[in-house]
């Protein structure tokens, strides 16, 4: 089982921000795929399965937290492979960077899924610029000429 990870944080206040990138491409593979919805509140998150051996994860907990969430379906289905979906200012908008295992960079997404799960999984990121606050960067949405430049890279 190969289980796909998209962070970000839940509630419609945090709707196309910068932090949502994981969230907003497994909404994108959900639209294109036949897929079972396989939500229960034990895995604290949204989860879906395509076909016989995909899993794709939204967790609930908060970015803070999604380390529950990815701990509690890692340990259901014993997934052979982990591959997390995140936003990463390090990067310019639009850009793609594929990694396996490191340090979390600083994101609190992947700080909390490698203190309950280790970090020896493979990471989308996603480069969503620098802003000057990091934090209002991060929650802050998209502006219409980024949306055009995220959404190329999304259905790519």
């Amino acid at each position: 089982m190969i289980l796909v990870v998209g962070l970000g944080n839940i509630g419609v206040e945090y709707e196309n921000t910068r932090h949502n990138v994981g969230f907003m491409l497994i909404d994108l593979l959900l639209k294109e795929s036949n897929f079972t919805n396989l939500t229960n509140s034990k895995f604290k998150g949204e989860l879906f399965k395509i076909g016989s051996s995909l899993i794709l994860l939204k967790p609930s907990t908060y970015m803070n937290n999604s380390g529950l969430s990815v701990k509690a379906v890692n340990d259901f289905y014993k997934c052979e492979r982990m591959i997390v979906i995140h936003d990463d200012i390090d990067i310019n908008l639009g850009a793609l960077r594929f990694k396996k295992g490191g340090s979390s960079g600083g994101h609190n997404g992947l700080k909390s899924i490698d203190t309950l799960c280790g970090n020896d999984y493979e990471r989308v990121r996603i480069g969503v610029g620098k802003g000057e606050n990091v934090i209002s960067h991060v929650l802050g949405k998209f502006k219409s000429e980024e949306e055009i430049t995220l959404s190329k890279v999304l259905e790519h």
